[in-house]
């Protein structure tokens, strides 16, 4: 399930279940801003089960809660989805939109670690096409 699928009140349940790394019904209906009644947290969170975002163990009489994915899985995920949705799918759109921002900053650190990032992606592609003509090459 696309976390874009979610409600609002289920994306707030998951964020607090990432940042926690596991939470009872409790603990995140303390959590949420103007929460819902308990029981329509606990109702909230077994149906997020049922989509398959999270998975429970029981601890005493409490069921304890923890994402089925990792909350990197989960961002690269998103970030797939934003790219599709407002940048036509194009991720140079998407990165010159960020890196042009006025508002971002990055130190000379940070900029190293793109230019490595990009470099790494730029090695990746050359060895996958080189792959692939070597496969065309012996059918």
């Amino acid at each position: 399930m696309a976390e874009s699928e979610l409600s609002k009140r289920e994306r707030q349940i998951m964020d607090i279940v990432f940042q926690l790394g596991e939470a009872t019904a409790a603990d995140v209906h303390q959590r949420l801003p103007d929460p819902p009644t308990y029981t329509a947290v606990r109702t909230m969170m077994r149906l997020l089960e049922e989509k398959g975002l999270l998975q429970h163990h029981i601890v005493g009489r409490r069921y304890v809660y923890s994402p089925v994915r990792s909350p990197q899985a989960e961002g690269r995920s998103a970030l797939r989805r934003v790219i599709s949705v407002f940048f036509g799918g194009s991720l140079e759109d998407a990165l010159a939109a960020h890196l042009s921002d006025p508002a971002l900053k990055l130190d000379s650190a940070e900029m190293e670690r793109l230019r490595s990032v990009i470099e790494q992606a730029n090695e990746a592609t050359s060895r996958n096409r080189s792959a692939k003509s070597k496969r065309k090459g012996q059918r």
